[in-house]
């Protein structure tokens, strides 16, 4: 039977111009896509630490750029807030620190209170895990290597040497669940923390809406470990209550713990000898420190007339516990940080410089660094070939990255100390303090950064951002990448000692 023209070669034919002109704007906006999801493949497989840095600075300016602008300052007519303002200001929010060089209760508008708000829940989900996160959410899955960018979050090896063969706290297989208890644990425990603070607010005479925001706005920096404070008086206007000053020890002492730690008590807070190496030294390194630190400040500042001498034994017992928890990361004080003794000062900045755990909301060197310091003295102290603990062998790579880590810290901490006091002319235990405040992003202060000049400001504001960022994921930015080397030189030993 013969064909018909036109008949079954015309489907053969080339489209209609409609349908050509579809499949080509088709064509181009998926290639515009493709172009954009390969160029973040690109950089994240050239270096997952660069682009987790440049996903925070960007953050940063844009909340900077918001935060310019007249409608987030309080008061008609004012006009916007100066540059440097809220470029410290947004870098305090992103970073978590608490630093503040405007009153923060009464300085912003609601939009500007807004934009503070969701930037600490932001910031305090972590570098690599936000990084990650947004690249699941451009290219819809999790790939490896996103998995391997939220694991080194969890565990900066990762990042600084690949996978590892040790075991961790968060395994690459479980780094989808890691994710969603980020998650869900950041607004399980704020939500908790806010509805218990309620009441507490209420009852200082704010109706309940107000006291709605401050209860919301107080949960989400204690857990953040922030410290930002929406009331005038601050913290000091619960200095009698104890439940509230409770609800604020416990968002930040269960945000400095750390996700990783959260997801493994979740999972398995029923059989602690499943526990990792890593979650047990948190646990450790930071119950011993919030004790020693407690009855360090109760020795030292119990006579000082300024802060604990005119209180009862009961509450300077209580205000050394809230002190020492704060001085972790947590940023919220109820007494004058300048009245505090030379050696309380001292004390403080050694806490705030060790700082909480890894992967947590809370900034320093983080506890199992210094946990992993002494135990390889104690190691070498007994003439052991190995750092053990809890039944385990911690591999000397680990020691050589904790080196590490302190000495990026220390570095950072002396050369901005060194400018800074420069600028000011400042006393240097008071201008060390809030330095070091600014690198462990606790957000505790003399002062001195409240008055400082402009350019004061962009140093303290860099010191935030390579505090949180880490010291190890900054190093691992900005070297190139690791080579191979297929030799071995002659070793040969210094005197070292």
């Amino acid at each position: 039977m013969a064909a018909q023209p036109g008949g079954r070669r015309g489907p053969a034919r080339g489209p209609s111009k409609g349908a050509a002109g579809g499949q080509a704007r088709g064509q181009v906006r998926r290639s515009w896509l493709g172009g954009v999801r390969d160029a973040i493949d690109g950089l994240v497989r050239s270096s997952p630490a660069r682009f987790a840095i440049l996903v925070f600075a960007t953050l940063v300016l844009i909340t900077t750029a918001l935060l310019s602008l007249p409608l987030a300052r309080a008061g008609a007519g004012t006009g916007g807030t100066p540059l440097y303002d809220a470029f410290f200001t947004a870098v305090s929010t992103i970073c978590v620190t608490g630093l503040t060089t405007v009153d923060m209760a009464t300085h912003w508008s609601p939009f500007g209170n807004t934009i503070i708000f969701i930037g600490m829940n932001v910031g305090g989900m972590g570098v690599l895990t936000l990084a990650s996160i947004l690249g699941l959410v451009i290219s819809r899955r999790l790939g490896l290597r996103a998995k391997l960018m939220a694991a080194s979050d969890t565990n900066p090896s990762r990042v600084h040497a690949g996978p590892v063969s040790e075991r961790q706290a968060v395994r690459l297989g479980e780094v989808g669940g890691l994710l969603v208890t980020v998650a869900v644990s950041t607004l399980s425990i704020e939500a908790v923390i806010m509805l218990g603070m309620v009441p507490s607010v209420m009852a200082k005479g704010h109706d309940f809406g107000l006291s709605l925001w401050y209860s919301a706005y107080y949960a989400v920096s204690a857990f953040t470990n922030t410290g930002f404070n929406p009331n005038p008086l601050g913290p000091a206007e619960f200095f009698d209550d104890y439940w509230f000053q409770s609800l604020m020890m416990l968002a930040v002492f269960l945000g400095s713990l750390g996700f990783p730690v959260i997801f493994a008590l979740l999972r398995t807070w029923r059989s602690p000898r499943r526990w990792s190496v890593h979650v047990k030294l948190t646990l450790t390194t930071t119950i011993v420190l919030w004790i020693a630190g407690a009855m360090t400040f109760l020795v030292l500042e119990y006579n000082n007339p300024k802060t604990y001498g005119s209180f009862g034994f009961v509450k300077t017992f209580y205000e050394a516990f809230f002190m020492s928890t704060m001085t972790r990361s947590g940023g919220f004080s109820t007494i004058d940080m300048a009245d505090l003794y030379g050696s309380s000062l001292l004390v403080t900045d050694m806490l705030m410089f060790v700082g909480g755990g890894s992967a947590s909301t809370a900034g320093g060197i983080k506890v199992t660094t210094l946990a992993v310091l002494f135990l390889a003295a104690y190691a070498e102290a007994r003439g052991a070939p190995a750092m053990e603990a809890f039944g385990r062998r911690i591999p000397r790579d680990i020691l050589r990255l904790a080196v590490s880590v302190v000495l990026w810290g220390a570095t950072i901490v002396a050369v901005s100390t060194v400018i800074i006091a420069q600028i000011t002319k400042s006393a240097l235990d008071f201008v060390l303090f809030d330095v070091i405040s600014a690198f462990a992003t606790c957000g505790l202060s003399t002062g001195l950064t409240e008055s400082l000049p402009p350019e004061g400001k962009y140093v303290m504001a860099a010191t935030m951002f390579m505090g949180r960022v880490g010291t190890v994921t900054l190093a691992a930015a900005l070297a190139a990448a690791q080579k191979r080397q297929l030799f071995r030189r002659p070793e040969e030993r210094p005197i070292v000692g």
